[in-house]
């Protein structure tokens, strides 16, 4: 059975399993830091325990490529062939405010803790286009 076989019985991700949703290019997808997922981010990030990793996350200074960095783990950790590069050229539904919030949404549900890579809910005005979730046109690209 497929991954996707597997989404199209689901209604929803299983937060109680730390999943989260997101739709990327078109194509709903389950993402979750499982422990290999964790593990890949420390050593993409360089740091040495899960601790120094929530320390780093936490900083609340997440640039475009850390975003891409726990999406792509949390993609892989939830059964998705999805390497970074590929996702650094998708839309993400909701664009760079989604994934913002996506990987907060990761970040709390492996740690326990909010932790700062969700942008505050009450910003005002649209949401700028383009950058690493969404094109410049806020069209849907091919998916890969």
């Amino acid at each position: 059975m497929t991954q996707r076989d597997k989404l199209a019985g689901q209604g929803r991700a299983n937060r109680r399993r730390g999943e989260v949703e997101a739709v990327i290019n078109g194509e709903r997808r389950i993402l979750c830091l499982t422990l290999g997922a964790l593990s890949e981010l420390e050593t993409a990030f360089g740091v040495s325990d899960l601790g120094a990793l929530a320390a780093h996350l936490s900083a609340g200074r997440l640039r475009s490529g850390d975003l891409v960095k726990v999406m792509g783990a949390g993609l892989r950790g939830g059964g998705n062939l999805f390497a970074d590069e590929d996702l650094a050229d998708a839309y993400v539904e909701g664009g760079v405010a989604a994934c913002a919030a996506l990987v907060g949404d990761l970040l709390e549900l492996a740690f326990g803790t909010p932790l700062p890579a969700r942008p505050p809910e009450t910003a005002a005005g649209p949401q700028p286009r383009g950058g690493p979730c969404e094109s410049p046109a806020g069209e849907t690209a091919a998916s890969p």
